[in-house]
């Protein structure tokens, strides 16, 4: 791919991102928990929809990939401006269409706070493996207790060998985000695809999703022996039929 562009936020971080112009609503894509646009289903996205001649957008959220700042202050509630801050920027370029944002993981949390913020310029969602409030039901009572006393968490990798850190920050703030204790109200059409041997995120977070969002428009797609990372050539592809299914459904 192209080089990425910097978009500079008002306190100076600059945000990594690509753009691709085309037909809408246009594909903003959420990477998942230190995760970044260089991963296998966001490139895939991307080149489909250059291809397809489909807008995309895809980010590096704040120290993460090639964005600037600090990992360790990385909260959801700045990571939510970060995609806010683009897709208006591109608003002001001209590129002011509907959007369908495909939240992979974290990034199927932060695309309900996103889709929340924005409102009725998101036509659609598709969450891959979608997390919401996983600072909740991801954490063990112990770890909850060293995350309230300012203490960072660290956990095996199975993605790597470095251990995954969960900041206190993070976590407080993931607290004050959680959507799952209420109804969620947002209307467009959703698409949610989980896989049932997924370890890290348990599928039934995606069927507790369907059922708390405010929308009638809600797909599940449960695939047995699909993973959490979902990134095999069929996981890819099924997730491609299900953006090109949803892109001309709402074009």
């Amino acid at each position: 791919m192209e080089e990425p562009a910097f978009h500079t936020m008002s306190d100076g971080r600059r945000i990594a991102h690509r753009f691709t112009a085309g037909r809408g609503p246009t594909l903003v894509f959420l990477p998942g928990y230190k995760s970044d646009m260089s991963g296998g289903k966001a490139t895939a996205l991307y080149a489909w929809a250059k291809e397809h001649h489909q807008g995309c957008l895809l980010l590096d959220y704040s120290g993460c990939g090639a964005s600037s700042g600090d990992f360790a202050d990385g909260t959801l509630s700045r990571w939510t401006e970060d995609v806010v801050a683009l897709v208006e920027a591109k608003r002001a370029e001209g590129y002011g269409g509907p959007v369908i944002l495909v939240g992979s993981s974290l990034g199927g949390w932060l695309m309900l706070l996103v889709a929340l913020r924005l409102g009725e310029r998101v036509a659609g969602l598709i969450g891959i493996a979608a997390a919401p409030d996983f600072t909740e039901w991801g954490y063990d009572g112990a770890q909850k207790a060293a995350l309230a006393r300012g203490e960072t968490v660290f956990e095996t990798n199975p993605y790597g060998s470095e251990p995954t850190p969960t900041h206190p920050g993070f976590w407080v703030d993931g607290q004050r985000q959680r959507v799952l204790d209420g109804r969620i109200m947002i209307d467009c059409p959703v698409r949610l695809i989980h896989g049932q041997a997924d370890a890290d995120v348990p599928f039934e977070v995606s069927l507790r999703l369907a059922d708390t969002l405010h929308s009638a428009d809600v797909q599940v797609t449960l695939i047995k022996d699909g993973d959490h990372r979902l990134s095999r050539e069929a996981d890819i592809a099924l997730l491609l039929r299900t953006v090109a299914a949803l892109a001309d459904e709402l074009s």
